[in-house]
């Protein structure tokens, strides 16, 4: 009797098979295909229970809705280049809710955990201490880039005091910055945040250029001043010469912030939220037209050592009208980009750069073009230098 029950079951089994497969299969495409609830990420823990990483870190960009296209085009780019293999989250945010549009276009693109959030008042906004009339006057009159624009002004502001203090980011390790219509021209087979916590590393660039100088025609100055009442902030092997000649004063250089790679204790840090809130006081975001990337670089040059600063020439990046190309890349290795059309390496700023992290970490040493490593060996194919 249980004989013949076991062959009734495995008739019944096999005469259903087809079925059962079928229903799997739907159930699993219905599942894949509907759009992922977002939680956010709250405590370590649930970071630290993600095995593939160790590194507490996410990809990050500040974005608007109409960015969309633009956004998964660097997506596209940073998925097939580097994060299809490690999968770190993305965390988008906006000073208005995203759609479901803007929602459902970047999910689509990768199968890493995705997070959107919304600014606050207080990060996206004009301070009360700001003279309206005094800055309706500077917008009127400005000749610059960006001169009449609110939202231009008060995106440097939340890049340069508030990104890092954003409830999404509060237990992150590290964060790499992206913005829309960048290009990733290089597969990068090595983990650039597992690279820099292993050595310490605080900050991490590529691009290095020199600002529009009457967009920061006194912040040099209110830098000193801060340096002047905060001189124990200074680390001891500093990269101030590198912005600041002693014959021709401050330069203007700085790292290009669309592309960094942080350390979030450093922007977290008293030093560095002292100096922020001194800036902001001063206004010189409104006022003028501060931007995020020489402040981020003046402070990276007062407050970290000079080994704590990291060049990733290895990786080929794109921001519209600037090309960095590793040397030698459009005929060997794992990049493909015109190092031709790629000045940057040699533009004064990054020469310079080189020079002064020479002479602060190798006194004594002739003071010369110092070639910065460029990552692990396995990147040496696209860059040998």
């Amino acid at each position: 009797m249980a004989c013949s029950a076991r062959y009734f079951h495995r008739r019944n089994f096999w005469k259903h098979l087809p079925i059962l497969i079928i229903g799997v299969l739907a159930g699993y495409l219905v599942a894949y295909n509907r759009p992922r609830i977002q939680q956010p990420i709250a405590t370590v823990a649930e970071y630290n229970n993600m095995p593939q990483h160790s590194v507490r870190a996410a990809i990050v960009a500040l974005v608007r809705n109409s960015d969309l296209f633009g956004l998964r085009l660097a997506i596209r780019q940073i998925e097939d280049r580097f994060n299809r293999k490690f999968q770190y989250p993305y965390i988008f945010l906006n000073d208005v809710p995203f759609t479901e549009e803007f929602k459902q276009g970047v999910q689509a693109l990768t199968k890493a955990e995705v997070q959107f959030g919304q600014l606050d008042d207080e990060s996206w906004g004009i301070p009360s201490w700001i003279d309206l009339d005094k800055y309706e006057q500077v917008k009127q009159t400005a000749q610059y880039p960006h001169g009449n624009k609110d939202s231009y002004r008060k995106m440097c502001r939340f890049q340069a005091g508030y990104l890092h203090r954003h409830p999404l980011l509060q237990y992150l390790e590290y964060y790499w910055r992206i913005e829309p219509d960048v290009e990733y021209y290089c597969d990068i087979e090595y983990d650039p945040f597992l690279f820099m916590k292993q050595r310490g590393i605080k900050y991490g660039w590529n691009i290095a250029m020199t600002e529009f100088m009457d967009t920061i025609k006194t912040l040099w100055n209110t830098t000193s001043q801060f340096i002047n009442k905060n001189p124990h902030l200074v680390a001891d092997r500093n990269m101030l010469e590198w912005l600041v000649d002693r014959d021709s004063g401050y330069g203007g250089c700085h790292f290009w912030s669309n592309f960094e790679i942080v350390d979030l204790s450093f922007y977290q840090s008293q030093a560095y939220q002292q100096y922020f809130d001194y800036l902001d006081k001063a206004g010189g975001f409104f006022y003028e037209r501060w931007g995020d990337a020489p402040i981020h670089s003046l402070a990276a040059a007062m407050f970290l050592d000079a080994s704590e600063i990291h060049y990733f020439n290895d990786i080929g990046y794109f921001h519209p009208s600037v090309l960095s190309c590793p040397k030698g890349a459009s005929k060997q290795g794992t990049c493909v980009c015109d190092d031709t059309r790629s000045f940057v390496q040699d533009g004064h700023c990054t020469v310079r750069y080189k020079q002064v992290r020479k002479k602060v970490l190798e006194p004594g040493e002739p003071y010369g073009v110092h070639d910065v490593h460029s990552g692990p060996v396995i990147m040496a194919e696209a860059y040998v230098g």
